[in-house]
């Protein structure tokens, strides 16, 4: 075959290789019994409010984060903290959803808003603060292929056996449905954020998402009926 007909090997791009690279602990998330329960609608109202509190409680910190995040890098990536004031911009208000869906379910928004966190809520959290500081900036991003990421695969099935399996109404879903559907745009655009990284970025951003992805799902794990 004339060498210019040959079949060049396909490069990976760098998000691909970020998927494949966490897919084993993607799948362990994905497995936790009271994921596959809300996905069978085979969740409780209580369950269900549980996940929407502590949704509140790490959602609450998404764009001090994100201001954190942009506040780190560097000059030489300007591109980047551009690309963070666009995440900020679509997340401003987002723990608010959240608690108007606790009232659409008959509980108490203000006690949720002056509760603690759970212990492991509070871990994801302060790991994710603290390695901002100590490790580097971008490890923030793979908390937000982790969210992104789950919301694309589960949110608005989750959503719909939900709210049949408990005849809530739609006004209770506002935060899984709007994620559900709103970030395959986020997950678009954060691909392209990813697809600029260098090679050694790319790593920095893979192990905090491995890290994530068991953070996060000891946060589903510490609910009832998981």
């Amino acid at each position: 075959m004339p060498q210019a007909l040959k079949q060049q090997p396909t490069e990976t791009k760098p998000f691909e290789h970020l998927c494949q690279a966490t897919a084993l602990q993607q799948q362990a998330l994905l497995t936790v019994p009271v994921i596959q329960q809300a996905i069978q609608g085979k969740i409780q109202l209580s369950t269900y409010v549980a996940f929407l509190t502590q949704a509140y409680h790490h959602v609450k910190h998404t764009v001090p984060l994100l201001m954190l995040t942009g506040s780190k890098v560097s000059h030489q990536q300007e591109w980047l903290r551009s690309a963070l004031a666009e995440y900020i911009a679509e997340e401003i208000g987002h723990e608010q959803w959240i608690l108007n869906d606790i009232t659409a379910c008959g509980g108490d928004a203000d006690q949720v808003r002056n509760s603690d966190p759970a212990f492991a809520t509070e871990m994801m959290v302060a790991y994710t603060y603290d390695s901002i500081n100590r490790i580097d900036p971008l490890t923030f991003l793979g908390l937000v292929h982790v969210l992104e990421g789950t919301s694309v695969a589960l949110a608005t099935q989750a959503a719909n056996t939900i709210k049949s399996s408990l005849g809530l109404p739609n006004k209770a879903f506002s935060y899984l449905i709007s994620h559900g559907d709103l970030d395959i745009d986020h997950t678009q655009f954060f691909e392209g954020v990813i697809n600029r990284l260098s090679p050694t970025q790319l790593n920095v951003v893979i192990k905090s998402c491995q890290r994530f992805y068991q953070l996060y799902a000891n946060i589903f794990r510490g609910l009832p009926n998981a």
